[in-house]
């Protein structure tokens, strides 16, 4: 039957129309399940303070949307720096993500975002994406329990040169003190290279490490000489001033130790053992004597002077060993003709010294006395000083003597034309002396008395004669005493 009427007309126009719109509703339902979306959370980092604000964008889309014209407020978001940001397409029923995290410190109330979305398979833009998150919320570091002084843990430096020791002490990262730790590098004066006693405190300096002072750097000098420097844990009232022979000592209590206090630091040995010479400064002045002796003042005054010495003194067969004390000196006393003297003693060259005449010492006299007979000459020698030797020469004839100390030797030559007798001091670094004789008349040896006529006269006797001749004696003696002062001269010299 066929059918040709109004409503089989009407029929087929509304099939048109739903066509058309079902065309219509295919073609443009791409476009419209185009959309990016953006959400963000934060959370408190309680180690640092930080807010960590987490954003998240997601793509909707078959096909990957890539990010335009991103801003983050109050900082920027950890990104890379090559390339664009993509969010990945959607998979199923799985919209695609793509994550970026935001660090935010200090007071900021919000965190805020926003961006486009482009999607290069067809062009479309999504230009709607922004949010906030808000930080309003207090976000402080939690707190960190506090350890004792003696559960803390340091690392640490430690060195010593020529001009002195320094070391750095440091607690360690994350760790917090419940009360300050002091450390002291303190350096001695030592007996030898290697550990020996006594030692003696030279130089020192204490620090205090603590919350607010984490490293604290300590610097000493050390003595031009054998040496100790001790980096440990304590203060100024835990210094040993003086180490001695089952005294105390700092023990495990030095930095770098295996175990003990010390050991909670990490680093080198704390201490140090060495130098180059001793701690000593001995000294020898040599002296020598009139007498022929020689004074060793031996001194161990030095500003480094903090052992004794024992100083050894040989001379030909004398030999002497002393002990001097730090600050103090003694005196040595060598014979007068033991011959060369050397003294030795540790940190000192030799010193050796021969006996030579100081130029202040008294000198030798000579005395020199003759007559018409005899030329007598006679040599002195004063008190404390060496015997002296004297080669006396008178006319061509010599003799030599030997002076002790506080004596005299006399030399007698007969009378002869010479008019001086030449004293030579072989010994003593002087000028000979020439010393010259009294000019004496003994060609008129007094001629006898006599009267007026060539015949003898009569014998005078009785009173009158007795007077006479008492008077005669009396002159007598007289004109011999006159005679023999004329004849007889004593002259004395000097060296």
């Amino acid at each position: 039957m066929k059918l040709n009427s109004p409503l089989r007309r009407a029929a087929t126009v509304l099939a048109g129309a739903l066509i058309g719109l079902g065309g219509a509703a295919a073609v443009t339902a791409p476009a419209s399940a185009h959309a990016s979306n953006v959400s963000g959370a934060a959370v408190c980092d309680t180690a640092t303070g930080t807010r960590i604000v987490t954003w998240t964008l997601t793509n909707d889309y078959p096909t990957d949307a890539t990010v335009a014209d991103l801003k983050t407020t109050p900082t920027e978001v950890e990104k890379s720096a090559e390339g664009n940001l993509v969010i990945p397409h959607a998979q199923g029923r799985s919209n695609g993500e793509l994550t970026l995290t935001q660090q935010v410190t200090g007071d900021a109330k919000e965190a805020a975002i926003s961006f486009r979305s482009i999607w290069s398979s067809d062009g479309y833009e999504d230009q709607d994406n922004s949010a906030k998150v808000d930080l309003s919320e207090p976000c402080a570091p939690a707190e960190t329990p506090c350890v004792e002084a003696g559960q803390a843990s340091f690392h640490h430096r430690f060195g010593v040169t020529e001009k002195g020791s320094t070391a750095t002490v440091s607690l360690d990262d994350g760790v917090k003190l419940c009360e300050g730790e002091p450390v002291t590098l303190v350096s001695y004066f030592a007996p030898k290279p290697q550990f020996a006693v006594p030692q003696y405190k030279y130089d020192s300096e204490t620090g205090s490490i603590d919350n607010e002072h984490r490293s604290v750097t300590l610097n000493v000098d050390v003595p031009d000489c054998n040496t100790q420097v001790d980096l440990f844990f304590g203060g100024e009232d835990d210094i040993i001033g003086e180490i001695t022979e089952g005294g105390p000592r700092y023990g495990d209590k030095k930095l770098g130790s295996n175990g003990g206090p010390g050991g909670r630091s990490k680093g080198p040995q704390g201490w140090y053992n060495g130098g180059g010479k001793g701690c000593q400064t001995p000294a020898v002045e040599p002296l020598s004597q009139c007498d022929g002796t020689v004074q060793l003042n031996l001194s161990n005054t030095g500003e480094i002077s903090r052992y004794a010495v024992d100083f050894t003194v040989k001379a030909g067969d004398f030999s002497q060993t002393v002990t001097v004390k730090p600050g103090k000196g003694e005196t040595v006393t060598v014979p007068a003709g033991a011959g060369t003297v050397t003294v030795s003693a540790e940190g000192m060259d030799d010193v050796t010294y021969d006996w030579k005449a100081p130029e202040d010492c008294a000198l030798p006299t000579v005395i020199v006395e003759n007559d018409c007979d005899t030329v007598a000459i006679t040599v002195e020698n004063p008190e404390g000083v060496t015997p002296a030797t004297a080669k006396i020469t008178y006319g061509g004839k010599s003799e030599t003597v030997t002076v002790a100390a506080g004596k005299s030797e006399k030399v007698t030559f007969d009378a002869g034309k010479a008019t001086y007798a030449t004293v030579e001091f072989p010994g003593l670094d002087v000028e000979p002396i020439k010393a010259t004789l009294e000019k004496l008349d003994c060609d008129n040896g007094g001629g006898a008395g006599g009267g007026d006529s060539d015949e003898p006269g009569l014998p005078v006797t009785g009173p009158v004669a007795g007077s006479i001749a008492g008077g005669a004696a009396l002159l007598l003696i007289a004109g011999a005493v006159l005679f023999i002062t004329a004849r007889r001269r004593r002259i004395r010299f000097t060296a």
